[in-house]
């Protein structure tokens, strides 16, 4: 997604990082970043409301279960397996299984 105006950091960027923000994961520069692109990007802020109710919503409902280690491990492996083909495919993942294919 893209507002198509021109920010310090991509809208592509902030979102693959929306989660990591919302965890409080990542460092000040990153956070930094983050919150200079929502305040001045509309459609990203919109998207991270999102998020962060959806965010909200599972915590309330499992917050208190955790998973199991196998199967956090096996996520864990295949977001960083997903994220490197963004990478490597300049912003667009090939072949993975995502949330439309999985609903």
């Amino acid at each position: 997604m893209s507002c198509g105006d021109h920010h310090e950091t991509s809208c592509e960027e902030v979102l693959a990082r929306v989660y990591t923000y919302l965890d409080g994961e990542l460092d000040q520069g990153g956070c930094g970043e983050v919150r200079e692109h929502l305040d001045e990007c509309g459609p990203c802020l919109r998207e991270y409301g999102l998020e962060e109710a959806v965010k909200k919503i599972v915590n309330k409902s499992c917050g208190c279960e955790q998973a199991p280690a196998e199967l956090r491990s096996k996520v864990l492996g295949r977001i960083e397996e997903i994220c490197g083909e963004i990478k490597a495919s300049g912003g667009v993942a090939s072949g993975g299984t995502g949330a439309s294919e999985s609903a």
